[in-house]
């Protein structure tokens, strides 16, 4: 996915009905020891971060329970739209465990401090309605009779976004997530740098093209 030139937006869903991710499996957890928990923790969060590495726009299409480490899964994607009836969670402390594949540091980041402390202090469980109303997920909607609501509204967004200049999106995702991690002026740099990566394609000139000639523009990710 990160080489391919085609792929404009990735979509994250599950094929169980009712369930986006559990979570680790419990059990087989249960059978490692301590230096196999501890690599198997590291292999998932290099996972997640590869996901929020992705060049491309990233959407989770939550329709289910998304526990503990399914929970991460979601918060590694840059949008996330849920059913109303979904459960989200990161609730390892109420196994003896705190989230281990970026859910410390990416709640925070997505709903605040105050927010993200009491959900994983607590490891209480939400759902859809709630998550939207802390900024949890960007969408919420009620849920259909095929299960796959929050895929459809996934669907909807993606549509949105494939028109657009694809070199344009991927450097706006770039200098979104660098900037976060920065101060305001360094972020400003960052943007500036991105935004001359951008000026030479010929997407840009496109769009220039595209609105002198009041006409679509057909943006080629060039």
């Amino acid at each position: 996915l990160r080489f391919d030139e085609k792929v404009r937006v990735v979509v994250f869903k599950s094929e169980v009905k009712g369930v986006f991710c559990a979570g680790a499996d419990l059990k087989e957890r249960a059978k490692m020891d301590d230096a196999e928990v501890g690599h198997f923790v590291k292999r998932l969060r290099n996972l997640m971060d590869e996901i929020a590495a992705l060049p491309v726009p990233t959407i989770a299409a939550i329709d289910g329970y998304a526990l503990g480490g399914g929970l991460e899964l979601a918060l590694a994607c840059d949008l996330r739209v849920a059913a109303s009836s979904a459960k989200m969670g990161l609730i390892e402390t109420t196994r003896g465990l705190l989230p281990g594949a970026g859910g410390t540091q990416r709640l925070p980041r997505c709903v605040g401090i105050g927010i993200a402390k009491e959900l994983i202090f607590t490891g209480r469980q939400i759902d859809g309605q709630e998550a939207a109303s802390m900024g949890l997920v960007n969408h919420t909607v009620p849920q259909n009779n095929e299960g796959d609501a929050a895929y459809q509204k996934a669907l909807t967004l993606a549509k949105e976004i494939l028109p657009q200049a694809p070199f344009a999106v991927k450097m706006g995702k770039l200098a979104i997530n660098r900037g976060m991690e920065v101060d305001i002026a360094s972020g400003m740099a960052i943007e500036g740098m991105c935004y001359a990566q951008n000026i030479p394609t010929r997407d840009r000139q496109e769009g220039m093209a595209a609105f002198r000639e009041k006409r679509a523009p057909q943006f080629i990710g060039k």
